[in-house]
């Protein structure tokens, strides 16, 4: 018992990790293009950052949906 609740809190610190991984994907993405682009309002910076943060939601919403499914299955 105590080995599933480790790897659940496991699943929960790589859901944290791969959220600053896509965020920060995003965010150096755009800082890049626009470096190669320049405009005045760094909208490539703005709007893949912004991005990666519903990505990022999106990833957490799966991942926590999964866990909970699997939870359930092993109540049953």
């Amino acid at each position: 018992m105590k080995n599933k609740e480790l790897n659940k809190y496991l699943g929960f610190v790589n859901i944290a990790f791969q959220m600053g991984i896509i965020i920060a994907g995003g965010v150096f993405l755009g800082i890049w293009l626009d470096g190669k682009f320049p405009n005045k309002y760094s909208v490539f910076t703005i709007s893949l950052s912004l991005l990666g943060v519903f990505i990022a939601l999106y990833q957490v919403y799966r991942s926590v949906s999964k866990m909970s499914e699997e939870d359930e299955k092993n109540e049953k």
